[in-house]
């Protein structure tokens, strides 16, 4: 798989879940891990766009 694409796939794992895991801290009152699971899902989103960067500039 060419880099660009990977980085695109765990991104959206990555998001999907840290949405998981913030879904989990709303439901069990447990803001550390709504936190968690917010930084997670940016850090997913960034992930993604750098994959889509990639896949453009052809790397």
């Amino acid at each position: 798989m060419k880099s660009g694409t990977q980085d695109k796939v765990e991104g959206i794992f990555h998001e999907v879940k840290g949405k998981i895991k913030e879904v989990a801290g709303k439901v069990s009152d447990n803001p550390s891990l709504e936190a968690e699971g917010t930084g997670e899902k940016i850090a997913g989103k960034v992930q993604e766009k750098i994959g889509e960067v990639k896949k453009v500039w052809g790397k």
